[in-house]
């Protein structure tokens, strides 16, 4: 197939340059509720028009995929602000989806993978705007312990940072496990960046997690005055944390 025919899906399944895009609109997307739809709607329309282009994607753009998710792994490590980190992240796993559909997955299968790629990620979003709500930004380094001045708060939101690096049991781990074992046999390489964008992901995460949740607290600072999640609100994200992990073990049933 022609390079014309990929052009469209390469905004919406991003890739280098025309991921700048979705990062744009994203940052644009003041409100947290237009940033969950772009989130889950936004890599589906991609695949319908990968799809749509009539062929497995040629060699080189599945080396373009990984280059643009290795590029966008290693750009999160030094992002400070939430919401521009959720929005890089999503640009360095969306671009891995390019790699189901030669692996042999079902087209339904390939879209619960983008949808279990993007809920934890929606989910940030919502919390980003909760910060931003109490804090009037979400940056990290600006509270100090967050964990035991806001600890349901720092609880859900480690929760979904997790989820949203493909820790086990969540959807994208088990997205990851299947796109190493289809790419092992083949293409050593491929399977060695895999594991390093991985490995980048965990690292940001970990180090976005240490500038918002650990860290000594000050009893003088302001986040003490201020009012942590609600417990039905703690509650409600730990049961779509839940459903996120069952949704996972569902995809497992899909692995090679």
């Amino acid at each position: 197939m022609s390079l014309v025919s990929y052009l469209p899906a390469a905004v919406f399944l991003p890739l280098f340059p025309f991921s700048a895009a979705f990062n744009a609109l994203y940052a644009r997307a003041g409100h947290s509720a237009w940033r969950v739809a772009l989130l889950l709607v936004w890599p589906q329309i991609g695949l319908v028009l990968a799809q749509s282009a009539g062929g497995p994607p040629p060699g080189w753009l599945l080396a373009l995929a990984l280059g643009t998710s290795a590029l966008y792994a290693f750009r999160a490590l030094d992002l400070r602000e939430l919401g521009q980190w959720t929005a890089f992240l999503a640009t360095s796993l969306w671009p891995l989806l390019w790699m189901l559909e030669p692996s042999g997955a079902s087209t339904a299968s390939v879209h619960l993978h983008a949808l279990g790629m993007s809920a934890p990620l929606a989910l940030l979003a919502l919390l980003t705007g909760g910060l931003e709500r109490r804090f009037g930004a979400a940056y990290t380094g600006l509270y100090a312990g967050l964990a035991q001045t806001q600890p349901r708060l720092a609880g859900v939101l480690v929760g979904a940072v997790l989820a949203s690096v493909a820790l086990p049991l969540f959807p994208a781990f088990f997205t990851m496990l299947a796109l190493l074992a289809t790419s092992a046999p083949g293409m050593p390489a491929a399977s060695l960046a895999l594991l390093v964008i991985w490995l980048l992901w965990s690292w940001a995460a970990a180090r976005l997690i240490q500038g918002l949740a650990v860290g000594p607290a000050d009893p003088d600072a302001p986040e003490y005055r201020i009012t942590d999640l609600a417990r039905g609100s703690a509650w409600a994200y730990t049961a779509a944390l839940m459903a996120l992990a069952i949704g996972g073990l569902f995809l497992s049933g899909g692995l090679p």
